[in-house]
């Protein structure tokens, strides 16, 4: 991924909006932060935008916004980004970890309602690789049993689920900024989207020490907040996402196509789901030597993720042994990321699809 070609073609805009924010001299939770709050809070369907930190921090602060604290469970995924798992352990409360469903390698609804306790407080349900979730099932469940649901957005910027943007589906969608997504800053940051009011109030309390007025604490917070320089850069950002996300779509296209005789497995996605294409993954057997196949063509990929959560030496004593989640293992053993951003060229994709094609044949 060559994130230069994104900035290079949105100079003057960057530098006019970077221009803004120096001028104004406010770089914490300024007006560019609230203005972004409120920009990109409409355009995934909620009332309330709260900018953090970080994807992973979006996550810690919606979750205690929900209540979620020690003593408590989450269930979520193993085959994530370790961030997801994280930032359960950041409010003190257990993550209890499910398989995911082994052709749209996100939380299979069916294990879910299995896992479920009497200290079960959300569900956060993770829209892998720019897919959504299977939500209704998650939702339906949820109503049923008086738990929370807090989306973890963070590769899926614009997808759709059932005619709804991610992020607008659950009580709280938490967002990342991290350079590599969709809609990336020049750094770290973050969003929690929300409808409700309380739910919102909540989350910006706790992003900033507690706070309703400057150096008065009502509760008990964190210092999380979204610099006014990468809220200016976003807002630039964001008026072109539904292009970009159109763009992902249409390379993607064309490496389906290029897939069709091979023995290389995709990803599904959920019936009611649009995806926006974060990665393009497929999965074989053969891994290494697919891997291999493509270098030599001077084709990069990567894996996404290598070695699920609760194998991880750091997550081994939450308990799970081997075997313990066998869609998930399967899936940390044979995925691979094809390359794929906006600004790739026609050719580019055409010779990432050409090898592709060419190893199917082999």
């Amino acid at each position: 991924m060559d994130l230069s070609r994104q900035h290079l073609a949105l100079a003057d805009e960057l530098a006019e909006a970077l221009r803004r924010v120096l001028a104004h001299g406010r770089f914490v939770l300024g007006p560019e932060v609230e203005a972004f709050e409120e920009e990109f809070a409409r355009y995934a369907g909620r009332r309330f935008g709260i900018g953090v930190g970080s994807g992973t921090e979006a996550l810690h602060v919606a979750l205690l916004a929900c209540g979620v604290g020690p003593g408590d469970e989450v269930v979520t995924v193993s085959h994530t980004a370790v961030a997801t798992v994280a930032a359960v352990e950041l409010t003190g409360a257990r993550p209890v970890l499910v398989d995911v469903d082994a052709e749209t390698c996100s939380l299979d609804p069916v294990l879910v309602e299995r896992a479920l306790s009497p200290r079960t407080k959300a569900i956060v349900p993770v829209h892998l690789y720019g897919a959504p979730a299977e939500m209704s099932p998650i939702l339906e469940l949820a109503r049923r049993r008086g738990l929370r649901v807090v989306e973890d957005c963070a590769q899926a910027h614009g997808a759709v689920y059932d005619g709804r943007r991610v992020g607008s589906l659950g009580d709280m969608g938490c967002f990342s900024f991290y350079p590599t997504k969709n809609l990336g800053a020049l750094g770290d940051g973050g969003m929690i989207t929300t409808n409700d009011a309380e739910l919102a109030e909540r989350a910006r309390l706790l992003r900033q020490y507690g706070w309703r007025e400057r150096y008065v604490s009502v509760v008990r917070g964190l210092n999380s907040r979204l610099d006014e320089i990468q809220a200016a850069v976003l807002r630039v950002k964001l008026r072109h996402l539904d292009a970009w996300n159109a763009r992902r779509r249409a390379l993607a296209a064309r490496y389906l196509a290029a897939l069709r005789e091979t023995n290389l497995q995709t990803v599904r996605v959920p019936e009611r789901g649009d995806p926006v294409f974060h990665l393009f993954v497929v999965r074989t057997e053969r891994r290494e030597a697919f891997r291999t196949h493509l270098e030599e063509r001077g084709i990069g990929t990567m894996i996404h993720y290598p070695v699920p959560v609760h194998q991880q030496d750091a997550y081994l004593d939450l308990g799970y042994g081997p075997g313990a989640l066998p869609a998930s293992e399967a899936a940390a053993r044979t995925v691979v990321s094809l390359p794929l951003y906006p600004e790739m060229t026609d050719e580019e994709v055409g010779a990432v699809a050409t090898a592709v094609a060419a190893w199917g044949r082999a």
